[in-house]
């Protein structure tokens, strides 16, 4: 009976963070503004990977194949929720003279300008939990009818990969659909 309970109180703060997780901060893009003062886009050398893009905070940069060239797709809330878009508040990203690839910007639908690496559009993933982390390296999912495959993103571009056979994911708007990912 207590080890009912027990579960029943772990699967209830699954559910509060998948809630947090879902909520935007009061963001409508769930994009958070990189940090003024400092360099938008740092480099970090990971294990196993090399030399990978992260944000002022350590977390690691990612781009999708579906977006080149400036196309953002990644817009539904489905979407944001697992994958964070960088923005600058205001001006050009800025980063180390060891990033050989062009730092730009592209303007999301909601009128946000995104931070881009040779024009495709750079997010955080929400699974990579501490600095350092590359867990969304060849990843795949779907979001209603959007399919993506993302690549960590390296000082020269994006680094293409082959597909985690463990990270794939197929949701419709919700939480994995049951296909396991996330």
């Amino acid at each position: 009976m207590i080890i009912k309970y027990a579960l029943l109180g772990i699967g209830g703060a699954g559910v509060l963070a998948l809630a947090a997780c879902s909520s935007s901060g009061g963001s409508s893009s769930g994009a958070t503004p990189a940090s003024g003062g400092g360099t938008t886009v740092a480099v970090r050398s990971v294990s196993g990977t090399g030399n990978v893009l992260t944000d002022a905070q350590g977390h690691t940069l990612y781009a999708s194949e579906q977006e080149a060239n400036g196309k953002v797709m990644c817009t539904s809330s489905a979407c944001l929720t697992f994958w964070q878009p960088l923005v600058v508040a205001d001006g050009m990203p800025s980063g180390p003279s060891s990033i050989t690839a062009k730092l730009t910007t592209v303007a999301r639908p909601d009128g946000k300008m995104q931070v881009a690496l040779n024009g495709t559009p750079l997010y955080t993933f929400t699974e990579d939990h501490s600095a350092g982390q590359v867990s969304g390296n060849g990843f795949k999912d779907s979001f209603g009818s959007q399919h993506f495959t993302w690549h960590v993103a390296t000082p020269s571009g994006i680094a293409i990969a082959p597909a985690s056979p463990s990270g794939s994911a197929s949701t419709s708007g919700g939480y994995g659909g049951g296909n396991g990912g996330y």
